[in-house]
């Protein structure tokens, strides 16, 4: 079986660049759609505390211009990649509260609009499957999907003190060392930040200096896959970091913004 997987996207248009000729399967390792606007808003707050001022305040115009952008870029990927051959996506920190329509009609309460949520969009594209912390058996191959998660390290690791935020990194972790348990043993992991220590180091251009040059990978992620070697992990989040390397057996694919790894699978025997 020949697989396709394909790094971050962020509705760039190198995806519709990529050789897919005889591909029989596609994953994607989340943050699919475009979130400029927000990235932007992020950085210039971050900026701004340091300068003891004012954040920037999100008003409706904001919020709909920034559910917009992630919202048209992500199904045009989606749409794009499930005419080409069967598709599976996890979610990445962007557009992940988007999936929740209580998330989506709690914004929409609160700045008085109407916006789009995923769930409606995706159930209109056949060939495509939002793969949500569960393992799919795809023509005899294990294959894991990991959907983002806070792991408790990157506060640490980043000194970030905030109590509230760290408390539920804590949990998102504890349920994301569960989830992994249950996998168990998968020929392929698609998850969306990298295990800690591999090809995770922070040096994006418009990210804080402090962070230049710090490890934004999963310590939860590096230890299932000393425990459980899969064969392959594609991952992005990082997008800087791109390449590959090994953990034992296990071939590691950061993926970057918008990059791919074509690969050929025979169908294993599993015990």
């Amino acid at each position: 079986m020949k697989i396709l997987a394909i790094g971050d996207p962020h509705g760039s248009k190198k995806v519709k660049k990529i050789p897919v000729k005889g591909v029989d399967l596609i994953l994607i390792t989340g943050d699919v759609g475009k979130a400029d606007l927000a990235r932007k808003r992020l950085f210039e707050n971050i900026k701004r505390k340091k300068q003891g001022l004012k954040e920037l305040k999100e008003d409706k115009k904001f919020i709909k211009a920034v559910y917009k952008e992630i919202y048209n870029s992500s199904l045009n990927i989606w749409k794009y990649c499930s005419k080409l051959a069967p598709t599976y996506s996890i979610l990445g920190n962007v557009g992940s509260n988007m999936i929740k329509d209580s998330n989506v009609k709690k914004d929409e309460k609160k700045y008085g609009i109407k916006l789009p949520s995923f769930c409606s969009g995706i159930n209109k594209i056949n060939n495509f499957y939002l793969a949500r912390n569960v393992v799919r058996n795809i023509n005899g191959l294990k294959i894991g999907f990991l959907e983002y998660f806070n792991d408790v390290c990157w506060y640490k690791e980043y000194n970030d003190n905030n109590k509230k935020e760290i408390n539920k990194a804590k949990k998102q972790t504890e349920n994301a060392k569960q989830i992994l348990d249950n996998f168990k043993k998968v020929d392929i992991l698609v998850c969306h930040q990298p295990p800690y220590g591999i090809l995770d180091k922070t040096n994006y251009l418009s990210a804080p200096k402090e962070w230049k040059g710090k490890h934004a990978g999963s310590k939860t992620i590096l230890n299932y896959i000393k425990k459980y070697q899969p064969k392959y992990v594609f991952c992005g989040h990082i997008h800087e970091a791109k390449g590959k390397a090994k953990i034992g057996k296990t071939q590691v694919y950061n993926l970057g913004l918008a990059g791919y790894k074509i690969i050929n699978l025979e169908f294993p025997k599993h015990l």
